[in-house]
């Protein structure tokens, strides 16, 4: 293939603000997980594939679970409104449970 670029499971994207390795990463339309520490405006490895271990919000989620980013919170719910689709729950969680797996991309 002339065309082939990249796998494309993780990119080079411009962080968005401070970013410590493990920081869910949005910009645009891309959301994943930053491979790296990275200062605003540089240069950040992020992950657009694979499972993760994030905050979440006290809500009890079940596996399969359609999973959404809150910025303000920083942690994941599944709220939609005003929030940025991030995944699927891989395994369930009670409202009491700190964090949460989720598959994102």
């Amino acid at each position: 293939m002339k065309n082939y670029v990249q796998r494309g499971d993780t990119l080079s994207l411009t962080a968005p603000a401070t970013l410590l390795s493990g920081d869910v990463v949005i910009v645009g339309g891309f959301v994943g997980i930053a491979s790296h520490d990275a200062s605003s405006g540089q240069n950040v490895e992020t992950s657009l594939n694979g499972v993760f271990i994030l905050a979440k919000a006290a809500v009890a989620i079940s596996q399969g679970d359609t999973l959404y980013w809150v910025s303000a919170n920083s942690n994941v719910s599944k709220t939609a409104s005003g929030n940025t689709l991030i995944g699927k729950a891989t395994q369930a969680a009670a409202s009491g449970d700190a964090t949460i797996t989720v598959q994102i991309g």
